[in-house]
C-alpha cells in the first residue's frame, strides 16, 4: 500500500527534470532497500541533487525542518553514523541514534509493533543490520520511508557514494572499467547493481567459493543487456589488468569472524598492493569503503597513494545520503541557491512553484 501510494504522488507531479530545475522531486520508491528499483534517470537525479548540495548545503538548510530520523543501529559504525547524523542536522532536521548491538530488532519487541510505533512518532527509519529480511519486515509495517545504511546482501548507500565519486572523476558513469577484487559480499553487490544499471564495465575477481550470489549475478547480466554493460566474474587477480579503478573490502566482514582464519589463507592472493594497481594501470583509481585492514586487503603504499579516492567516497556518503533523504521526505523543497531568494509551496498536480530572484528583503 505504501509503495502504490508513492507511486501515485510520484506520477501526480508530471514534471520533468533537467539542469536548470534544481526544485526536489520524489524519488518515486517509498524505501530505499536496494540499487535495483532505482532507474537510470532516479540515479541521475540523486547525483545532480549531491552535487549541489555538496557545493551549497546551506542553501537546503531548512529541508527537513520539523522532521525527525531515527538511525537503528545493529552493526558498529563511523562513516555511516556520522554522516547521517550530521547531515539530518545540516539539513534542519532531527537525529535519535538506537544502539541495538546488544539487543537486535526483534528481540525485545516484533519487528512489526516496531515499525508501526515508529510511524507514528518520526518521518523515516535509517536501520544498519545483519539481516535484509529485517529491512523489508520494518519497510512492510512501517508507513514512513525505510533507508538501508547497510545488510547481509547490500550497502546500497555506500554504492551510491562510490559511483557518485566515479562520476565526479570521468564526467559520466558509461563506459568506466571498474574492478572489484576480494569478498563477493554486500558492497560487491550493490556496486554490480548499479554498475550494470549505468552501462559500466565491472570486473569481480575472487578467491573460489566466495564470488557473488549468482542472483545478483544473473540479474545484473540481465541489467547490462539494456544499459550496454558488462559484468565479468573471475578468479584470476591479473583480471584487474586495464580498469580505469580497482576496489576492495575487508577480506572478514562483520558477522564473519568465524571464518576469520579460513578466509586469512584464501585471500592473500587477492591482496590489492602496488604489482595489481600496475597492471591495473598507471592511472587507476583506488577505492575502499573503509574501515581498511592495512596490510591485509591493502598496502599502505596504495591507500597512502595519489591515486587512492578513498577518503572522497567517505566524504561523499554525507552528500548522496542528504540528497537521498531530500528526496524522499522533502519532495517540492525549492533551494535558495546564489543570491536569490525562494518562495516554497508545493506543488499540487497541475501547479508550480515559484521562485523569486533577487537579494533578500527586495
Amino acid at each position: 500500500m505504501k509503495s502504490d501510494a508513492m507511486t501515485r504522488i510520484s506520477d501526480s507531479w508530471g514534471l520533468s527534470m533537467n539542469d536548470s530545475d534544481t526544485m526536489i522531486r520524489p524519488l518515486g520508491h517509498s524505501d530505499f532497500l536496494t540499487l535495483e528499483a532505482l532507474t537510470p534517470g532516479q540515479f541521475e537525479m540523486l547525483f545532480r541533487t549531491a552535487e549541489r548540495v555538496k557545493a551549497d548545503v546551506d542553501a537546503y538548510a531548512g529541508a527537513l525542518r520539523g522532521k525527525s530520523v531515527i538511525l537503528l543501529f545493529e552493526k558498529a559504525s563511523l562513516r555511516t553514523r556520522v554522516t547521517f547524523e550530521v547531515g539530518i542536522h545540516r539539513l534542519g532536521g532531527q537525529a535519535l541514534y538506537f544502539d541495538h548491538s546488544a539487543q537486535r530488532i526483534g528481540q525485545r519487541e516484533a519487528i512489526k509493533d516496531y515499525g508501526k510505533n515508529l510511524d507514528r512518532w518520526v518521518h523515516a527509519i535509517v536501520a544498519r543490520v545483519y539481516k535484509h529480511s529485517t529491512l523489508t519486515e520494518l519497510a512492510e509495517h512501517a508507513r514512513i520511508p525505510v533507508v538501508n545504511a547497510l545488510c547481509d546482501l547490500h550497502h546500497p548507500c555506500q554504492a551510491l557514494a562510490d559511483l557518485f565519486t566515479l562520476r565526479e572523476r570521468f564526467g559520466s558513469l558509461a563506459g568506466v572499467k571498474l574492478a572489484y577484487v576480494g569478498d563477493g559480499n554486500n558492497v560487491c553487490q550493490s556496486l554490480m547493481i548499479g554498475a550494470s544499471k549505468l552501462g559500466m564495465h565491472m570486473t569481480v575477481v575472487t578467491p573460489k567459493g566466495y564470488a557473488p550470489e549468482a542472483a545478483f549475478v544473473n540479474g545484473c547480466l540481465a541489467n547490462a543487456k539494456e544499459s550496454g554493460a558488462t559484468l565479468t566474474v573471475s578468479t584470476d587477480p591479473t583480471a584487474v589488468a586495464g580498469h580505469d579503478a580497482v576496489y576492495t573490502d575487508t577480506w572478514v566482514s562483520m558477522g564473519d569472524e568465524a571464518e576469520a582464519k579460513k578466509r586469512e589463507k584464501a585471500f592473500p592472493p587477492y591482496q590489492v598492493n602496488e604489482g595489481l594497481m600496475r597492471l591495473a594501470g598507471k592511472n587507476a583509481l583506488f577505492m575502499h569503503c573503509l574501515p581498511a585492514h592495512r596490510g591485509q586487503e591493502v598496502t599502505d603504499e596504495v591507500i597512502d597513494s595519489a591515486n587512492s579516492v578513498v577518503l572522497e567516497e567517505a566524504e561523499n556518503r554525507l552528500h548522496v545520503q542528504n540528497a537521498l533523504l531530500l528526496h524522499l521526505l522533502a519532495p517540492g523543497f525549492v533551494p535558495a541557491l546564489g543570491n536569490g531568494t525562494v518562495e516554497l509551496k508545493r506543488a499540487a498536480p497541475g501547479g508550480s512553484v515559484r521562485v523569486t530572484d533577487g537579494p533578500l528583503g527586495s
